[in-house]
């Protein structure tokens, strides 16, 4: 039996209150606006000038926007003054101390608009200013896919043999599945890109480049393809023929980490520092823990352009992180010479010389079932938008205490759609199962939530197709808890458009020096436990900071009980209960991707026609019969093997 649950530990929050006095509004006669007088040390106070702004977001035509804007003032140093959303194309912002602000106006089917504004006005204490935005350039919105359209069924079939032969390194296998997929479809880019890849790895790379050259002649924005002969030609020492390449796939995928570090890469070998320090730092940015290599081509970059002591620094940290890297370590000890010029060519030619830094940026094979991990490369936001990510994080926090609050259980009708994944990556037949599905959460004490789930279908137990049971999607949402967020890091990456509306994307990691409290793993009744950290993104309306999307990955594989992979996408949607007039974002759908034992599955849950009871009405409602006869769970969050 495996059983995967949800453990919360026992947290102690302090809130600390700070009172603060508001200085006396004076209204002034001088047509200079109202004054706040703020104190200062020494029973001193200073006197600032204070205006209302009315913000009015039109479209070209004149009219106000329908639905929502979001609506960001940053100071002239780019310091965020204050956020908020505008409704109907109308914000009305109070007290405003007077000064300059860029106002960025972001609202989905336009393009992001920014006036300067300054509020030094004269004669009154209410300023109007009109902003009117344009619509979005043709594409903006749209997510675009840069791999192929899907090919021929026999074609996907070969390949996707070819791909898990190519994961197992049987050589014969994929070339005969390669040679199939060819036969079938002779002018797909994707089968000439794998060609390339099997190439290279029978020690033929220059037969690898004429696959991967043909392949952007059929298909000139196959990312994989122009990063794989960027780093070919990296390889040879050509920084000068790989950088076009890699401006191309920047441009295709701006937001792979990956793209960011080869091309660190390139102009750390051309001898160009300033543009190798800015690749690195947005590998490093978008990449998360999966790009803490860069670090090194940073530490060379910075080291290049005279920067030691600040190279020094970030190997440093590198290396404590990755005591096993004994390339770094070297790399360190030849940044810490004395002579700086001699310290930064060492360091470079050292970090040039290891051939496991291409094997770590480079990008691994496709999967034909499998979602890319979460890290692989960051989804799209609005650039240069500013998110007030403490804000966010409160906010959010507060819509799942109010989920917590009033709710104790709730019902719904939970359909299910299962297909095992073989060892060629390709899905049977999918099985299909609709339950009644209960949930129970209570906070048993501060900081400890019991949640449990039982499914039945009429009086009996549901049972999940392939023996393996599914559960802890209720759990997730928890992580932005009060309680539990302290234990992850996170990161706010921008404002994405999310059907059809706006929300603030959330990066989150598991923290190595804080409890697990979400998920862990344990074989048998009486088995060890293992502690499963996640990491995850997720997207938050800027609107009512409701979670709408979740998505969750390992931070790594657990080998002890070979999970291999665990890949889960939530929806959520708002639920209206009439009974007691009250809406609750609940999850409407999940995909669940999972790789245990060898033993590959993907399902889909549906969720419809919910109740809900809360704790007043906890009288009113018993589990299930089957479910009540069950032994007590101690957990939220259990996967096990039905006997």
């Amino acid at each position: 039996m495996l059983v995967r649950k949800m453990k919360s530990a026992f947290f102690v929050l302090a809130i600390v209150c700070l009172a603060i006095l508001p200085g006396q509004l004076l209204a002034q006669g001088n047509g200079s606006g109202m004054v706040v007088n703020t104190p200062l040390s020494g029973g001193l106070t200073r006197s600032i000038a204070i205006i209302d702004l009315d913000l009015q977001i039109t479209g070209p035509n004149g009219a106000p926007i329908e639905g929502m804007a979001v609506v960001t003032m940053t100071q002239l140093n780019g310091q965020i003054y204050r956020q908020s959303t505008a409704k109907a194309g109308y914000l009305r912002m109070n007290e405003v101390p007077q000064s300059e602000y860029n106002v960025l106006v972001v609202a989905p089917g336009f393009g992001r608009t920014t006036k300067l504004i300054d509020t030094h006005a004269q004669g009154t204490t209410l300023m109007k200013v009109t902003l009117e935005l344009q619509p979005a350039p043709e594409g903006e919105d749209a997510f675009t896919d840069t791999e192929l359209a899907a090919l021929a069924p026999k074609a996907q079939k070969a390949i996707g043999k070819a791909i898990e032969s190519l994961r197992s390194n049987k050589m014969p296998e994929a070339r005969s599945h390669l040679e199939t997929a060819y036969r079938v479809a002779p002018t797909s880019a994707e089968v000439n890109y794998l060609f390339g890849v099997y190439s290279l790895r029978m020690s033929d790379p220059g037969q690898a480049k004429s696959y991967w050259t043909r392949t952007l002649e059929l298909y000139p924005r196959h990312f994989r393809a122009l990063l794989s002969l960027s780093q070919a030609l990296l390889d040879e020492n050509k920084p000068g023929e790989a950088l076009p390449y890699l401006g191309r796939a920047v441009r295709a995928e701006p937001y792979s980490w990956r793209a960011h570090a080869i091309y660190a890469d390139a102009y750390l070998r051309q001898g160009s520092p300033d543009e190798a320090v800015k690749q690195a730092d947005r590998a490093l940015e978008l990449g998360h823990g999966q790009a803490a290599v860069v670090q090194r081509f940073l530490a060379a970059a910075l080291a290049q352009r005279g920067e030691r002591d600040k190279a020094v620094s970030v190997l440093q940290i590198y290396v404590q992180e990755h005591p096993a890297d004994t390339s770094a370590k070297k790399q360190l000890e030849n940044l810490q010479f004395p002579e700086a010029q001699s310290a930064a060519a060492a360091a470079s030619a050292e970090l040039l010389e290891a051939g496991s830094l291409a094997e770590t940026t480079a990008l691994p094979l496709p999967s034909s079932w499998l979602p890319p991990d979460i890290d692989e490369k960051v989804p799209p936001v609005e650039p240069n938008t500013s998110c007030a990510l403490n804000e966010v994080i409160k906010k959010a926090g507060e819509r799942i205490e109010e989920f917590v609050g009033n709710v104790d259980r709730f019902a719904a009708t939970e359909s299910l759609k299962h297909e095992t994944i073989n060892k060629w990556g390709l899905a049977s037949s999918p099985e299909t199962r609709k339950f009644d599905y209960l949930v129970s959460i209570q906070e048993v004490k501060a900081g400890f939530f019991n949640v449990e789930e039982f499914r039945t279908v009429g009086n009996a137990l549901g049972e999940f197709p392939d023996g393996v049971e599914s559960n802890g999607l209720p759990a997730l949402v928890l992580i932005f808890h009060p309680y539990n967020v302290g234990s992850f890091d996170l990161t706010c990456e921008g404002l994405a458009r999310w059907n059809g509306g706006l929300a603030w994307q959330l990066h989150f990691r598991q923290r190595a020096d804080r409890p697990n409290n979400i998920r862990s793993y344990k074989v048998g009744i009486n088995g060890i436990t293992y502690p499963v950290s996640l990491k995850g993104r997720a997207w938050i309306e800027a609107e009512s900071y409701h979670i709408v999307r979740l998505e969750t990955d390992l931070v790594r594989p657990v080998p002890e009980i070979r999970l291999a992979a665990d890949h889960t996408a939530i929806e959520y949607g708002p639920v209206h209960f009439r009974e007691r007039n009250l809406d609750m974002w609940l999850p409407q759908s999940a995909e669940v991707y999972s790789d245990w034992r060898g033993r590959r599955f993907h399902r889909r849950h549906s969720f419809s026609k919910y109740l809900l009871f809360s704790v007043d009405d906890k009288q009113a409602i018993s589990a299930p019969k089957s479910a009540a006869e069950m032994h007590p769970k101690s957990s939220s969050e259990t996967v096990r093997q039905n006997p």
